[in-house]
């Protein structure tokens, strides 16, 4: 469990309407580095607390993604959850929400609605398409949104269905939008510019990842494909298969480095001629680059092909699983991995990016129970227990369990 130290978002109140991952994952961030996040949930919590692995009833990546967070259960389906809600974000300085737009509009929970009792409110809208626009009350998950951003058509090899990779990638980067905008926005509400909507959606995330692709469609009329292990138009920069069948990541692709990486596979030839000088030239000769990496590296077994190129300063990495990250050396000593209880268990989760040398973010609890926080919540409202035992007896307010 992490010890409590300063923090550099501390005093700030953060209301998580957001389920499943971009919204929570925002949210996490923000605990992560000190701000107070009281995550609302619907009758029966955040669905993702079932989602994945499983163990005692709750899932494993809700410890994560729910860590440091102060959880209420309310059926903003009524008025008086809704209520409850409004009067929550009269006290709050950023609010992140994921629901579908308009739907927020008809709760009377939307920023024009808020802003006069709440005009310094930061008002984060995470969804797929953005708030405007022919497409915006389109379904938006990560899986379609990234497909339409441009993002999977350069994703695996050509002539095949694009590849998917086996995360949630444009809810996580959807999230880390979010939050620096978040950020921005509070950089501008204390120069005195009071609050505003951050409104961002995952195909635009993703679409930001995009690097050269759209200019060059339009200056060069190229389509960027899909390039398999390699990058279209860098050389070399390959995946390659040792000896031993572990994988192996060589990024040879700088002048010196090309050269040097020649050298360390006995090809002192090719590290002289001239044909190979610059990138532009290796990408003709890519095939046959290739082929002498792929031959040199059948021949080694991972490790000793890394020792190989670490002498002579190549780039190479091998491509770890979870189990090889837990049980490395360097993951180890720059604290990747926070350890938890649950129910007097240990239970190691990743830490939180990036790190900060003199305010650094610290896993404080794991994600609790649903509605673990709702009295403290409610209390500090200023509801007596009275009024509490009420609002859980209508089914307003869901019990702590």
């Amino acid at each position: 469990m992490g010890k409590m130290v300063s923090k550099p978002l501390q005093g700030l109140r953060v209301i998580e309407l957001g389920q499943l991952l971009a919204g929570p994952f925002a949210g996490c961030m923000l605990g992560y580095f000190g701000a107070e996040v009281i995550k609302v949930e619907p009758p029966g919590g955040d669905p993702i607390r079932n989602w994945r692995e499983v163990k005692d009833g709750t899932s494993l990546w809700w410890r994560s993604l729910g860590r440091n967070k102060k959880c209420i259960s309310l059926d903003l389906k009524t008025p008086e959850g809704r209520d409850l809600v409004k009067q929550l974000l009269k006290t709050a300085d950023i609010v992140v929400e994921n629901f579908r737009p308009g739907v927020l509009e008809g709760w009377g929970l939307d920023p024009e609605s808020l802003r006069a009792d709440n005009p310094d409110l930061i008002y984060a809208r995470i969804s797929g398409y953005g708030q405007t626009g022919p497409y915006s009350e389109k379904a938006g998950f990560a899986s379609a949104c990234e497909a339409i951003s441009g993002f999977r058509y350069v994703n695996g090899y050509p002539n095949q269905a694009p590849v998917r990779p086996n995360l949630s990638l444009g809810d996580t980067i959807s999230g880390l939008h979010a939050v620096l905008g978040i950020l921005m926005a509070l950089r501008s509400r204390d120069r005195g510019d009071g609050g505003q909507v951050v409104d961002v959606a995952l195909y635009e995330s993703m679409f930001n990842l995009l690097e050269a692709v759209v200019p060059e469609y339009d200056g060069a009329d190229v389509v960027r494909q899909p390039s398999g292990t390699t990058v279209t138009g860098i050389v070399p920069t390959n995946t390659y298969r040792c000896a031993d069948d572990k994988y192996l990541v060589i990024g040879g692709n700088g002048d010196s480095i090309f050269v040097r990486l020649m050298k360390a596979v006995g090809r002192e030839d090719m590290a002289v001629d001239s044909q190979y000088t610059s990138n532009a030239q290796r990408v003709v000769h890519e095939a046959e680059i290739d082929q002498v990496l792929t031959d040199w590296c059948a021949g080694q077994s991972l490790t000793a092909a890394m020792e190989i190129l670490e002498q002579h300063r190549v780039p190479c990495g091998p491509v770890y699983n979870v189990a090889d990250m837990m049980a490395d050396k360097h993951f180890k000593q720059r604290g990747l991995f926070e350890q938890v209880e649950i129910n007097g268990q240990p239970l190691k989760i990743p830490a939180i990016m990036p790190k900060l040398a003199n305010t650094p973010g610290t896993t404080d609890w794991p994600g609790p129970e649903i509605a673990s926080h709702t009295d403290e919540i409610l209390q500090g409202l200023g509801l007596d227990s009275k009024q509490i035992a009420d609002l859980k007896s209508s089914g307003v307010v869901a019990d702590s369990q």
